[in-house]
């Protein structure tokens, strides 16, 4: 019955938490948000105190069932095996913890969150990893269903469904989702938990944890005949049938030697003093994680101190400009405060509907996401991201607040602009400009045309001009992310 009750729990978490990453509507959103805020690292990184402490009980009370249960990526890991186990049927033995590979993995990665490059450090974050191969992976084939059904509706004079744009948002980004799904699909299929158990931050984090856990898993020694049914079928290793003993540290209280003991010999009961002797840390990691612990909230407390043409012609792609500040979401206060707090789930890009986001292929912002106006510009009206976000990189805010952020401010490039270049009238970007920010002036040379002025202080950095500029291949006025968000 227990593993009944996780396998549906975690199947549910699941499946939402895909559907989040999947959906392009904000329908999902809008209901499982709390989902992602559940997530371990977001949840530190957020400050979100209350996320923090629901999955510290939980493990305190029976292991790392946050593991098999809440963690996407965990249970990802969980059905893959189980596949590879149909062919193979008891297929695992004990294996001691690598305890110096599982603790200079973590020590890295804390140094890496602590000198600010967090691009590198999430790239083995379960959450992020996760939602980067749902995200680049698994939602184009979704929206090319969707697409397909949106035409075949439109043929029956339905809009039930509508199309929308299919691209890859970054390829370097693309080619780790590629390389994660790789790596987590092998390692499970040949060894289960690998990942969890061994490189995974995470689960170093409560499988320390778990070892004061309340409930745990136990073998009855009297009842135990020494089948090893019950290690032969420990996805995660952890069970020495020799001993009698299972490292609580690497076990995911996920149930299932319980259903393949068939003396029952296995419970899930109150640990006694008898069966945690053996797991009492040493003070070595005690002192390690304790120092870790308070480096990475000293970092996170510092850290919050601080296309269209009307005639046949055709029309060339866009370049990207050369930002000097990358302008990121209203909501997200500033580029540090932003930078430090995000893990690069990629739930955001996937959530805005205005093919806005995109991963940074910057090395110490790596994948972490920033606006670009090629495809679309950040509506005013839009505050899907802030919606979302579950590690508190973007805040939600109203939309009536979101008219007032100025996040970024526009810059106007003379030589590219039509007025100038090719002396015809233009004045777009004054007309898109929903803040007003633009007003249009005559040319000095030319008082019959006129050329656009910019009141940085009502620029609210939407990118509606940069978007909407008729000039190829840059456009003749872009946006300027600011360090400090502020207000009009």
């Amino acid at each position: 019955m227990l593993q009944k009750i996780r396998i549906v729990l975690g199947t549910i978490f699941f499946v939402c938490i895909t559907a989040m990453f999947l959906d392009f509507t904000g329908t999902a959103h809008r209901w499982l948000s709390w989902m992602a805020k559940l997530q371990f690292l977001p949840a530190v990184l957020g400050l979100n105190i209350l996320a923090i402490l629901i999955v510290l009980a939980l493990t305190l009370l029976s292991g790392r069932i946050y593991c098999s249960v809440i963690c996407p990526a965990g249970v990802y890991q969980d059905l893959v095996s189980k596949i590879a186990s149909k062919k193979k049927k008891n297929r695992f033995s004990f294996s001691k913890e690598n305890r110096i590979l599982r603790f200079s993995v973590l020590g890295v990665f804390v140094v890496l969150l602590l000198v600010g490059l967090n691009g590198i450090a999430i790239l083995i974050a379960p959450y992020s990893a996760y939602g980067r191969m749902v995200q680049n992976l698994l939602q184009p084939i979704y929206i090319g269903v969707n697409n397909l059904l949106a035409r075949a509706a439109e043929h029956y004079e339905s809009y039930a469904f509508y199309e929308v744009d299919v691209w890859i948002r970054s390829l370097p980004v693309f080619i780790v989702a590629v390389v994660t799904f790789i790596a987590f699909t092998v390692l499970a299929w040949r060894g289960g938990r690998t990942w969890c158990n061994n490189v995974c931050p995470v689960g170093t984090v409560l499988g320390y944890v778990s070892k004061f856990s309340l409930f745990k898993i136990r073998i009855d020694d009297s009842k135990c005949v020494n089948c090893k049914m019950c290690e032969k079928n420990c996805k995660s290793s952890c069970i020495d049938i020799k001993t009698h003993t299972i490292d609580h540290s690497r076990c995911v209280s996920c149930m299932t030697c319980l259903t393949k003991c068939k003396k029952d010999a296995i419970h899930f009961s109150i640990a006694s003093k008898a069966n945690t002797t053996a797991d009492q840390p040493d003070t070595t990691l005690r002192a390690m994680l304790t120092t870790g612990a308070v480096l990475a909230a000293s970092s996170v407390a510092k850290a919050q101190e601080k296309q269209f043409d009307g005639g046949l012609a055709i029309i060339e792609d866009k370049k990207v400009p050369a930002r000097d500040i990358p302008v990121k979401p209203a909501g997200s206060h500033s580029l540090r405060s932003f930078t430090n707090s995000c893990t690069g789930c990629q739930l955001c890009v996937a959530a805005c509907p205005n093919g806005v986001l995109r991963p940074s292929t910057n090395l110490s912002t790596f994948m972490q996401p920033e606006m670009g106006f090629e495809r679309g510009y950040c509506r005013p009206e839009c505050t899907r991201c802030g919606e979302v976000c579950p590690a508190g990189a973007i805040n939600p805010i109203t939309r009536e607040q979101k008219t007032s952020i100025r996040a970024g401010h526009a810059v106007w490039i003379r030589q590219n602009c039509v007025p100038v270049t090719d002396s015809v009238a233009c004045g777009n970007c004054a007309r898109h400009c929903p803040s007003g920010a633009i007003m249009m002036v005559p040319l000095e040379d030319n008082p019959g045309l006129k050329i656009p002025t910019i009141d940085t202080e009502r620029c609210i950095g939407c990118g509606a001009c940069e978007h909407l500029c008729p000039s190829r291949p840059l456009s003749a006025i872009y946006v300027e992310g600011n360090l400090v968000h502020g207000e009009m």
